[in-house]
């Protein structure tokens, strides 16, 4: 078990990539806080089976990322109910289709408010706790669309790049604390974001141009960020990995 006796807060993760990562925590031994912005009695009966087959405990935090404040508030009341927190995994997200010049401020304002700037004050208030023990792990969930850009993906595009940048800048900050921070950018991935979002022409054209020719299965970025936060990849910090199918 590569995270037995850790404790790790994981955000969205209700569902596609987020939920996959509770899963492969809770096979690997990690005690986990687990945020969503919606709790559904299918989502709550899988926390129940999850901590009944792998005995562990699991802590369910409503928190919406387009509330500013209820984001720094469930983040110090995680910071404070958790004697020590080893891994955060910034995964909330949300996606948004438009061309450039039909895309309006607010809606560029909205998509940086839920996958940046409340992940932000979230953060903070997470690693007072790992500050505090010196130590720890937080992975960002980016995108290959924050590096390699994609038609019609700007507000969001700009956030991935945004979040991969943050990343670099608190990796350099936080490793005199022995705070390692690292970016997973996933390419096509089953999700419901990318069903609902991508058309099936554009899913097509794409895995045709992949090496793997397939998407990826959610547990297979899910994989990755269980290496990133577990004692295997102790010497690696700063650095963004592509989980992209050969793209």
């Amino acid at each position: 078990m590569l995270l037995k006796h850790k404790t790790a807060v994981i955000t969205g993760s209700n569902k596609g990539i987020g939920l996959s990562t509770l899963q492969s925590f809770s096979e690997n031994g990690a005690n986990i806080i687990a945020c969503a912005r919606s709790i559904s009695k299918e989502f709550q009966q899988e926390v129940s089976q999850l901590e009944k087959k792998f005995k562990n405990k699991i802590t369910i935090e409503k928190i919406d990322f387009s509330d500013e404040n209820l984001s720094k508030e469930v983040g110090s009341k995680i910071n404070l109910e958790n004697q020590k927190i080893d891994i955060l995994v910034n995964n909330a997200g949300h996606i948004h289709t438009s061309l450039f010049q039909m895309t309006p401020l607010k809606k560029y304002k909205e998509i940086f408010q839920i996958n940046y700037f409340s992940q932000i004050i979230f953060t903070q208030q997470i690693i007072k706790n790992m500050i505090k023990n010196k130590s720890g792990s937080i992975i960002y969930v980016s995108s290959t669309s924050g590096i390699d850009a994609n038609e019609g993906r700007g507000a969001y595009s700009d956030t991935k790049a945004a979040i991969i940048s943050k990343a670099k800048v608190l990796s350099k900050e936080l490793g005199i604390f022995n705070i390692r921070v690292n970016t997973v950018a996933p390419g096509l991935t089953n999700t419901d974001m990318m069903n609902n979002n991508t058309s099936k022409e554009k899913i097509k054209s794409t895995i045709e141009n992949l090496s793997l020719k397939r998407f990826a299965d959610p547990k297979e970025i899910a994989n990755t960020i269980v290496f990133l936060s577990s004692d295997l990849s102790n010497y690696i910090t700063g650095q963004t990995i592509r989980v992209d199918g050969g793209m």
